[in-house]
């Protein structure tokens, strides 16, 4: 994997990473692991100052204080492909390339949103302890909707975007979609078989809604409480995207206040959620901790990417 002259290229990792994958890097490289190193800032800056490359998810911040002591990094490798936690301008000037698992994990996070969606469309499946407590709330939980013949509304129609579409297809949904990067002239369109509306049309006609996009200036809040009011009152809100796409507030008070069916939020505007959040006990509401793009499967994938990139990235093949 290693060229000679890369024999002692030093690898840091600070956050979980698939094991044969680290293995694999362990052969040609030296590797130091440790995926708590995220919670020790000091340690973190202190490793990485005589790194090559430096391999993260989330939640390690590779901002400009942390790069300007990394005197040897060539490169970063990051374990998914949000790049909100790295300073990705500070690393061009310094000549340090970043590298996301692009498409590694789209189908993990795809899977998440149908699977959300269609469970906050049923709303039967937290009848368990009454059950099995000799309760029988059938009429109850006889008003379940089904999948089929919905639409979906995506807000960010890349690659994660239109493999969700594909599935909702291939399920029975209407997809509808807003991207504002992708014109609507676009062979894509027909090509999934998503038709393209502005942002705020598609808010109106989606049962189901699904965001994918960065976060950006631009986009902070985009889904406020304005936005919410123009969604159908039992429609379903996902966001696996960015935590600071969505007023949390907003939502919050439009689930107390049965203006919104429901909603599933695995990214928050900030991690972990803080108690005391206005999320807490909403009703329709699943909280998941930033998990929807990792799985076994996706895990493998993600770090077996990044491990043969961040290998060739060093090496110069």
């Amino acid at each position: 994997m290693s060229s000679l002259s890369d024999a002692h290229a030093r690898i840091l990792i600070t956050e979980f990473m698939d094991a044969d994958a680290v293995a694999t890097l362990s052969v040609g490289f030296d590797v130091h692991y440790d995926a708590s190193l995220v919670d020790r800032r000091s340690e973190l800056a202190e490793r990485v100052g005589d790194s090559d490359a430096l391999i993260v998810r989330n939640r390690t911040q590779v901002d400009a204080k942390l790069i300007a002591s990394a005197r040897r990094l060539r490169v970063v490798g990051r374990l998914g492909v949000g790049l909100d936690n790295i300073d990705t301008q500070a690393c061009a000037s310094r000549g340090i390339e970043v590298i996301p698992a692009t498409g590694a994990n789209a189908l993990a996070v795809a899977e998440y949103v149908i699977g959300t969606a269609m469970l906050l469309l049923r709303g039967a499946y937290g009848s368990t302890r009454e059950v099995a407590a000799g309760s029988w709330p059938r009429s109850a939980l006889s008003n379940g909707r089904e999948l089929a013949g919905k639409t979906l509304g995506l807000i960010g129609f890349g690659g994660i975007g239109r493999l969700t579409a594909s599935l909702a297809r291939a399920l029975g949904m209407r997809v509808v979609a807003h991207d504002s990067l992708l014109p609507a002239s676009s062979v894509v369109w027909s090509e999934i078989g998503a038709l393209p509306l502005p942002l705020d049309e598609v808010l109106r006609e989606a049962d189901v809604v699904s965001l994918h996009i960065p976060l950006t200036a631009e986009t902070r809040n985009l889904v406020d409480a304005s936005r919410l009011a123009l969604m159908k009152r039992d429609a379903i809100l996902v966001n696996t995207a960015r935590g600071g796409v969505v007023d949390e507030e907003a939502l919050a008070k439009a689930l107390r206040e049965g203006r919104l069916g429901g909603a599933a939020l695995d990214v928050f505007g900030n991690e972990p959620l803080p108690a005391g959040s206005p999320l807490a006990d909403c009703p329709n509401l699943v909280l998941t901790p930033h998990i929807a793009g990792v799985t076994r499967e996706s895990n493998m994938r993600v770090s077996t990417v990044i491990a043969q990139k961040v290998a060739a990235a060093l090496t110069g093949e």
